[in-house]
């Protein structure tokens, strides 16, 4: 494998595990989202099981579509194969996050640790947003270079979820913090992360002139 494929490769590599992981986790281990539900706390609003449930299976469903379209859509190789399946793939990353962003603007009000956290989860959602539309402009104005890297920004939000409870269980099993506190901190430390982590490898990219 060339070193320029190597990044791109790890990549792949997380994308694709975080993705059977979740689909097998939520559609086959815990359908029912047991595990999960016993540790919220601090609600806001009487939670309606099976409404909540319907709209998580479909909440997973395209956040595992929008991190595969935009995989995908990273590849060189594809690209220089197929121009249209790009732009085609691009527009199936921008629906499913949309569909993420509404998905989780309902189960937010519902998110453990509270209005706090339910806050976090409202501001996330509009800053991933604005920054996939962005990305979207951009190439409009056929501007690639900059498309390119709001696609990156946009993408890392894909990770959130993974981001959200690694931190929380390192907070919770590492630091002795309730769950729903560490949860809490997961959510706004993953918001900066993921906007710092792109800027910094969008200037790497740029000072070692990386295409």
């Amino acid at each position: 494998m060339k070193k320029r494929n190597i990044p791109y490769g790890v990549l792949a590599c997380i994308s694709i595990v975080f993705i059977l992981y979740a689909l097998v986790n939520n559609y086959i281990i815990d359908p029912g989202a047991e595990k999960f539900l016993s540790q919220k706390t601090g609600l806001s609003r009487q939670l309606k099981l099976p409404i909540w449930l319907n709209v998580m299976y479909i909440h997973v469903a395209f956040a595992c579509i929008a991190m595969a379209a935009g995989l995908l859509n990273f590849s060189k190789v594809l690209f220089e194969k197929s121009r249209k399946f790009h732009r085609i793939n691009g527009y199936i990353y921008l629906i499913s996050v949309l569909a993420v962003v509404l998905t989780s603007g309902y189960m937010a009000p519902y998110a453990t640790g509270g209005k706090i956290s339910s806050m976090g989860f409202n501001a996330l959602n509009m800053i991933w947003l604005f920054i996939t539309v962005t990305a979207l402009v951009q190439i409009k104005k056929k501007r690639v270079s900059r498309h390119r890297s709001w696609m990156m920004r946009s993408y890392a939000f894909c990770f959130t979820n993974m981001l959200i409870h690694l931190t929380a269980f390192l907070c919770h099993n590492g630091f002795g913090y309730e769950y729903a506190v560490s949860y809490t901190i997961g959510i706004y430390s993953s918001i900066a992360l993921l906007l710092v982590i792109p800027e910094v490898i969008i200037r790497i990219r740029e000072r070692w002139n990386i295409k």
